[in-house]
């Protein structure tokens, strides 16, 4: 428990060294910048891999001899699976224009092009409770058909964000062990530096019998609110710069994905304060542990 005469000292010692302790907030500041963004990214790849795993949808592309009475037949037969929704035809010249309203800088080049050179498709809704097994399944069974040229379930989109994503971990993880670092480093330095400046006034605080806890008690207090105003002011950094590259962001380019980018969670957000404010505590715990008071 924090007394307040603990606390009114670690406020009178920050007032009065602000300038070293703005310094030590700044450099802590730019190494949780680093972890944040870190965490940013994995965040919004795992968001993207749940979305693209659960896609509920799946595009059957048809040969170009197929005719309108195989791809009925093969239309009905999807309706009767368990878990098909909604089954609807793409002819080529649909996909030719629906991908030219998408794209105005290059629509009268994609005017030029034949309608031949857009696969006609069946798109397939599924509902999301249908495992990807059942999919893989229907999709093998879906190739078998004769007017059936290919089948796409996007699941290796979602296997390749697996291993993205296992990546993303592994590079936070050695961020957050650089950030430990970097932490224990900057914050001991900042208190020991500032212990030496004030070793009068401990000094006096032992001559009139104050206990090492009493002496040390708002340096750790100091230290722990250097970490914590370190991760909040990367917090708001990394926020803002968010903001202004999701602002930039194509709509387009939004829409392909099925994702709109979003922040870090408010449990990661708190979860980056804590670490800062127990890392900041140990490290200035650390910096005071051969302190040798007279």
């Amino acid at each position: 428990m924090i007394s307040l005469s603990t606390a009114l000292r670690a406020r009178r010692g920050m007032m009065r060294e602000w300038r070293l302790h703005a310094l030590s907030i700044f450099s802590l500041a730019v190494a949780f910048v680093c972890l944040g963004a870190s965490l940013l990214v994995v965040t919004n790849l795992r968001a993207l891999e749940d979305r693209w795993a659960h896609a509920g949808r799946a595009s059957v592309y048809l040969k170009d001899n197929a005719s309108a009475e195989d791809i009925e037949s093969v239309k009905q037969a999807l309706l009767k699976v368990s878990g098909v929704k909604q089954v609807r035809y793409v002819s080529g010249q649909q996909a030719r224009l629906d991908f030219g309203a998408n794209q105005q800088e290059r629509a009268s080049s994609l005017a030029a092009l034949p309608a031949e050179a857009f696969p006609s498709t069946l798109e397939v809704d599924v509902v999301p409770e249908m495992t990807d097994t059942e999919l893989s399944d229907m999709a093998a069974k879906l190739q078998k058909v004769p007017s059936v040229e290919d089948v796409e379930t996007y699941r290796a989109w979602t296997e390749r964000l697996s291993r993205l994503i296992s990546g993303g971990v592994a590079a936070s993880a050695l961020l957050a062990l650089v950030v430990l670092g970097a932490v224990l480093a900057v914050v001991g330095s900042t208190i020991r530096l500032a212990l030496q400046r004030r070793r009068t006034e401990v000094e006096v605080l032992k001559l009139v019998g104050a206990t090492d806890g009493f002496v040390k008690g708002p340096y750790i207090l100091e230290g722990s609110v250097q970490g914590a105003m370190g991760a909040v002011g990367a917090t708001g950094l990394l926020a803002a710069l968010f903001t202004i590259v999701r602002g930039r962001l194509d709509g387009e380019f939004v829409t392909l994905l099925g994702l709109q980018p979003q922040f870090l969670p408010w449990y990661a957000v708190v979860g980056l304060v804590c670490s800062g404010a127990l890392l900041g505590a140990f490290a200035a715990m650390g910096s005071l542990r051969k302190l040798v008071l007279v």
